[in-house]
């Protein structure tokens, strides 16, 4: 009989491996805080986006900044574009799902805002035309990726690319690097609003 590789214990290993690989990328996670962090000091919103599991991560990091994360403080500006389903299924239905994002910054976004995208791909078009309608409107991009990156990575101003296949990994880091985003910007804004 085969054994099952599929056990807790495995899962967890595999989970577990990737902080090695993590590491290497603290000093981007950084420096991508610091430019979120310097966008909410000056009245910038912060925008994420994503598809699936890559919307959720998008949903709730938008949460952890108009809500809180770790401390009481007064909301920041960030928005899930897509968070709205009427917004979402009118754009579908009236233009195409390419658009569902891209059209929103279009009507809300400015140059002193920037956006996150989550794709685990790097190739959904409505991530692709969301970081191009980005640098035409001038706002920063920054795009968090798995798999070689796909074409958002050329399209963004700053990415995390991580190396790996398997989606339930990249989405686990992703929501890790989403987190410490979130605890740097917060700890950012405290001191800048005390």
């Amino acid at each position: 009989m085969k054994k099952n590789n599929y056990t807790a214990d495995k899962l967890l290993k595999d989970h577990f491996d990737l902080k090695k690989m993590m590491k290497k990328y603290s000093k981007k996670i950084t420096e991508i805080s610091t430019l979120v962090s310097k966008t909410v000091k000056s009245g910038g919103c912060v925008f994420w986006c994503g598809n699936g599991g890559s919307a959720a991560d998008a949903q709730h990091l938008a949460a952890e900044l108009i809500g809180r994360f770790e401390k009481e403080r007064k909301a920041i500006k960030s928005i899930a574009l897509n968070s709205d389903t009427s917004i979402l299924t009118a754009l579908a239905n009236d233009y195409s799902y390419d658009i569902v994002f891209s059209r929103q910054l279009e009507g809300l976004g400015s140059p002193n805002d920037i956006l996150l995208t989550f794709s685990t791909s790097g190739n959904s078009k409505n991530i692709l035309n969301i970081l191009k309608k980005s640098k035409i409107m001038k706002i920063k991009t920054i795009a968090i990726l798995g798999n070689n990156g796909g074409k958002a990575k050329k399209l963004s101003d700053y990415n995390i690319s991580l190396p790996l296949k398997n989606t339930a990994r990249i989405q686990e880091m992703h929501i890790l690097i989403g987190h410490i985003i979130c605890s740097v910007v917060e700890n950012n804004f405290v001191k800048n609003v005390n």
